[in-house]
């Protein structure tokens, strides 16, 4: 929230600089995101008066303008505003002026016409476009009329003020208002607040209950006030009100509409005027929208209601979001003379919901969110009446309708002074304490062991005594309370098993080439369930952030691709992913989902970029489970990893996807996008792994042993077969292994044939074998035997012809 320095100076005696200001408001009660000014980096911009007005020669939507910002100073200025108008005081950047985005101003020449400068609109000198009003938007600004001619222009718009921007936090809403913080720098500085909120007295003879009703059930809201004010001239408000609202970041739209949002910043109750003509049946309606209902918004936004929705509506249907923002129907135009004004204080549940699901989220439904002082409710009604009497010369009726009036009392908090004194840790007397509490504005009674404290109803997310502990620790002063080291016993700090699969598993998979990328865990309906290989149920967000971002994901693969379609689609051909996160699975039965550790990775295009010395060949499935195997071995695994061919993943190729099974447990995925899922994503060729960390972190591991290189010499041989095409080479080297006995110190598949000479059905395989025996020299009888039985089992187990 924006909030004037100035403005706060009318009712607290400051002697700090407002940076310093925003430095003691972060120390003790929220955030300062910055202090600014809106002339900063502005310079050489006065007030001028247009002489004289004349049509380009060469240009007819130009103007020449004879423009005095002095005595008997004229410049003359080209500009192009259509509102240009002989009389009237305007902003001048003159020659060598710095102006929005640091743009500097120079003599120049329009179509051959000398221009000394330009004639500016307020978004050409700083503002936001969507705070500027309508009536400007198109045009140059007009100062005042008592506007001295060249004088510095930013005092008269109010450029001069010192902004403080407050983040402010869901439990401080009381500091959503200039009262809020009035009330809470008063107890920082020490000082009496003098806040004048007294509402003029309703000029008007007639009630409000003549001219309009209201009803609103206690679930929806448990304030619900309406007055009428009569014979109101809407125009624009004056400039001092505008000040007030565009340096708080609003846009002024006229004088009705201004006082509530003037009064939302000053007390922190948002209202709402309605045009009372245009309302059927004149009575307001707190309640639940049908699913069948519609309304268009004061945004011009057609909206689709449910039964989730609370409106404020007539007999005629809905004629505002409660709590958001009003209807087009009976917004205040030109034409109104009749309004009602509403004040509640509406459900903040609701109010949230219905501002996440519209996407709306405005200065009425943060406050009502956050929550507002109820007690202050009808105060704030009639003071925004008595200003509308002042500003927009109406009537006020007499008294409120109400719809809804629920009890608002002080709550009493009972605390101790020596429960204070322990959990802060200081030694504060009881006086102390209770002149703390003075100095919030809270009503202090003591008995012999306990001060029972009254919080105003401005405080009311004050409800328990810890609340009252941190009130005291912040007006106390954080610097002040003493500091200790905590006394505890040290333990070594160290990594668990996990922690340290998941560092190695990155140095991993960063040194096999991928790079590392972070996906959201919620996405939609239709990908959180693709590339499964464990059953589970979807777990959907009740309020979701968008529809992309609606269900909790089962799977890693489906963000990569996103990943890698984003990256094709800027140029980037040959993508090598992975992503370590957490995956969700959840049973009917289950709540909660569980959660685990996955891995996965994908590569599209190229491992390696074409060069020189190479040429860029496009990734397969046996690349990607090369490097696959290669992590696998990192981690020192027990048993046995094999893959095993699968159609039933949907979305990967039926004939180039494989189970990884880590012994008798299914461990992960791999395999090559389906080319319709590809399609889907706009992404070439991709082929993709996922495996379960958490499985592989509870498995066997294999303790190292390292041993000396063998002195006695090596053996090799080799062995050529055919066999037909449906054996495996996982099934034909686990029979070699078997059967080659201890010796066997490696084994390689270096040659697979398939053509002319050989039968249709039949590959040629070859494996080269090195036999090693550290102890002794191997004789070539026992490697003979070896690999006699190795052919035969060959034979017997697939019918191989051993060549």
């Amino acid at each position: 929230m924006l909030l004037s320095y100035e403005w706060l100076t009318k009712y607290l005696q400051i002697d700090l600089t407002p940076t310093e200001l925003g430095e003691k408001i972060e120390r003790t009660s929220v955030e300062v995101d910055s202090v600014t000014q809106r002339q900063a980096g502005l310079k050489k911009l006065v007030v001028g008066e247009i002489e004289s007005v004349v049509k380009h020669p060469d240009a007819g939507h130009l103007n020449i303008c004879q423009v005095a910002v002095g005595a008997g100073i004229v410049q003359q200025i080209v500009c192009g505003a259509p509102n240009v108008t002989v009389g009237k005081k305007v902003i001048v950047a003159l020659p060598g002026a710095r102006v929005a985005g640091n743009q500097k101003i120079k003599k120049a020449k329009m179509r051959g016409v000398k221009s000394d400068g330009m004639l500016c609109a307020l978004d050409e000198i700083g503002f936001d476009e969507e705070i500027v009003p309508d009536e400007w938007k198109d045009g140059i600004y007009f100062l005042p009329d008592d506007a001295q001619l060249g004088d510095e222009i930013y005092h008269y718009l109010g450029m001069d003020e010192s902004l403080l921007d407050l983040d402010v936090t869901p439990n401080r809403g009381d500091m959503l208002s200039l009262r809020g913080v009035v009330y809470d720098l008063a107890a920082v500085l020490n000082q009496p607040v003098i806040f004048d909120e007294t509402p003029a007295p309703a000029l008007g003879q007639q009630s409000s209950a003549t001219d309009i009703s209201a009803a609103a059930p206690v679930e929806l809201a448990t304030q619900y006030q309406l007055q009428v004010v009569k014979n109101v001239t809407v125009a624009s408000s004056p400039l001092w009100l505008q000040i007030k609202l565009w340096n708080a970041g609003i846009k002024p739209i006229n004088n009705v509409v201004d006082v509530t949002n003037y009064v939302m910043l000053k007390l922190g109750q948002p209202l709402h005027a309605y045009d009372l003509d245009k309302i059927t049946g004149k009575n307001l309606q707190v309640r639940r929208a049908q699913s069948t209902e519609q309304l268009v918004t004061l945004d011009g936004t057609q909206r689709d209601l449910d039964d989730n929705d609370v409106v404020i509506a007539d007999q005629a249907g809905p004629v505002a979001l409660a709590g958001l923002m009003g209807g087009e129907a009976t917004k205040v135009n030109a034409k109104t003379q009749q309004i009602v004004l509403e004040a509640a204080a509406f459900s903040s549940v609701a109010t949230r919901k219905m501002a996440q699901k519209e996407g709306l989220h405005t200065d009425a439904s943060q406050r009502f969110e956050r929550g507002i002082d109820q007690g202050n409710v009808t105060k704030a009604l009639n003071y925004a009446a008595g200003l509308l009497q002042q500003i927009a010369a109406g009537t006020a009726s007499q008294g409120t309708v109400v719809g809804q009036q629920t009890p608002v009392s002080e709550t009493k908090i009972t605390v101790t002074p020596l429960k204070i004194n322990q959990v802060l840790g200081t030694s504060l007397q009881p006086v102390e304490i209770e002149q703390l509490f003075k100095r919030l504005g809270f009503k202090v009674t003591p008995t012999a062991t306990q001060l029972v404290v009254t919080v105003p109803t401005r405080c009311w997310d004050l409800k328990l005594p810890a609340d009252l502990y941190e009130e005291i620790a912040r007006i106390y002063g954080y610097d002040h309370i003493p500091t200790t080291l905590p006394v505890t016993n040290t333990t070594q700090g160290r990594l668990t098993e996990k922690q340290r699969l998941l560092r190695q598993t990155r140095r991993t998979m960063e040194g096999l080439g991928f790079s590392h990328a972070i996906s959201y865990s919620l996405t939609t309906a239709a990908k959180a369930t693709m590339f499964n290989w464990e059953p589970s149920v979807e777990t959907s967000m009740k309020w979701p952030m968008s529809s992309d971002h609606a269900v909790l994901r089962q799977n890693l693969i489906a963000g990569l691709l996103d990943d890698i379609s984003y990256n094709q689609a800027r140029g980037v051909q040959n993508v090598s992913l992975y992503e370590q996160g957490r995956v969700f699975f959840r049973t009917q039965a289950q709540v909660r989902p569980i959660e685990k550790e996955h891995l996965a990775g994908a590569v599209s295009g190229s491992l390696a970029s074409a060069n020189w010395a190479t040429s860029a060949e496009p990734v397969d499935f046996f690349q990607l489970k090369g490097l696959v195997e290669q992590y696998l071995a990192s981690l020192n695994l027990a048993g046995t990893i094999q893959y095993k061919p699968t159609s039933t993943v949907k979305q990967l190729h039926p004939n180039q996807t494989a189970e990884v099974w880590l012994a008798d447990q299914l461990v992960g995925l791999i395999g090559q996008v389906h080319p319709l899922i590809a399609q889907s994503f706009h992404i070439k060729p991709t082929y993709v792994f996922e495996l379960d960390l958490e499985k592989l972190a509870l498995a066997p591991k294999q303790v190292q042993h390292y041993q000396p290189i063998s002195a006695y010499p090596s053996i090799k041989r080799d062995i050529a077969m055919l066999v037909g095409e449906q054996v495996s080479n996982a099934a034909i080297e686990a029979v070699i292994t078997d059967k080659a006995g201890a010796y066997l110190q490696s084994l390689t598949l270096f040659d697979v044939y398939a053509g002319n000479r050989i039968p249709k059905d039949q590959r040629s395989l070859a494996y080269s074998l090195t036999f090693s025996n550290p102890q002794a020299t191997l004789q070539d009888e026992i490697i003979n035997q070896k690999i006699e039985k190795i052919t035969t089992a060959l034979k017997t187990e697939f019918q191989a012809t051993i060549r």
